[in-house]
Parts: structure tokens; sequence; C-alpha cells
């Protein structure tokens, strides 16, 4: 079995080291300096272990949320405040997370895209699913297709309208 423990003092100490030359770097005009194998080693754990939770599992697209995942933290790397917080492995995890959610919409919206061309082009069609007895043919996928399309398009009304300012909060249970 490997080992996913990180260490979070030695993350600490890594990750300080690596600001200090990144933004030594950055008052000099040279080039910024790769982030050390071992901060690398640590985002992936992070990515790799949070991809096993429950809410994370099954999606096909494991393998893009992962990369997403460790792509951000790269980005970031540099950004961690000591003087906020003493716990990289946290706010790593929060960006792991964060990135998981990003690309979960990413694909949530890509398959409706997708339903929402076969429901226009027409593939959806009664007329079309009948037999040649004029008997409508019975397919559990084309009604779930039907379903994830008026659920995508329900919650991106409500989303519209929490943004306009139209809906409260859910905690709140109040409509304007």
């Amino acid at each position: 079995m490997k080992n996913h423990y990180i260490d979070n003092k030695e993350f600490l100490r890594v990750i300080l080291e690596y600001r200090n030359e990144y933004y030594n770097a950055k008052e000099n005009n040279t080039s910024v300096p790769k982030i050390p194998e071992y901060i690398g080693m640590c985002f992936i754990k992070i990515a790799e272990n949070l991809a096993k939770k429950q809410n994370f599992n099954s999606y096909s697209f494991k393998d893009e949320m992962l990369l997403d995942a460790i792509e951000n933290c790269v980005q970031v790397c540099h950004n961690f405040d000591p003087e906020k917080s003493s716990n990289p492995f946290s706010y790593f995890t929060q960006i792991t997370y964060f990135a998981f959610v990003r690309r979960i919409v990413k694909e949530k919206k890509q398959l409706y895209i997708k339903y929402k061309a076969t429901q226009q082009f027409g593939i959806l069609d009664e007329a079309l699913l009948e037999d040649e007895n004029g008997n409508v043919k019975q397919f559990e996928m084309y009604s779930n297709l039907n379903d994830y399309i008026g659920d995508y398009e329900e919650a991106m009304e409500l989303d519209r309208q929490k943004r306009k300012g139209i809906l409260h909060d859910e905690n709140d249970g109040e409509f304007e």
C-alpha cells in the first residue's frame, strides 16, 4: 500500500521556501523557479485522495478533475499566505475541491448541450420512435434525456433568478 500521508509541517516548510524564491525572482525580474517535486507530489496526493471520496469517485471524467485540480494548485502555489494559515494541506484541498466542482459543472453543461441538440434534431420525437405497426417504442434512455434536460434548465432558471435577486437564499424560503 502506498503512503498517502502528507506531513503538513514539511509541506509548509517547502511551500514557504518556494514562496520566498518566487517573490525574490519576481522582485529581481528573473525567471520564476520551478515548483519543487515534493510540492507537486503533495498536490497529486491531495487530488487523488479527494477523488476517492464518495461525492467524486463515480464520475467518468475523474482524470480531467485530477488534472484541473493539480493545474489550479500549481497556478496559485505562490499565493499561500502563512499569515492567514499555517495549514497548506487544507488550503490546497479547498482549491482541489472547487476545481472538481468546476469540472463537474462543465461536464454537466456539455452533457446538457448534447442532450438538447439530440432533442432539437427531433431524434426524441415520438413519431420517430414508432415501429412499423405504429406502436411507440419505449426507450427509457430517451425519457431520462428529457428528464435531464428539464432538470438542468430548471436549475439554470433558479440560478438566473437568484443572480437577478428575484429569489432569496434557499435558507430564507422567501420570494420577493
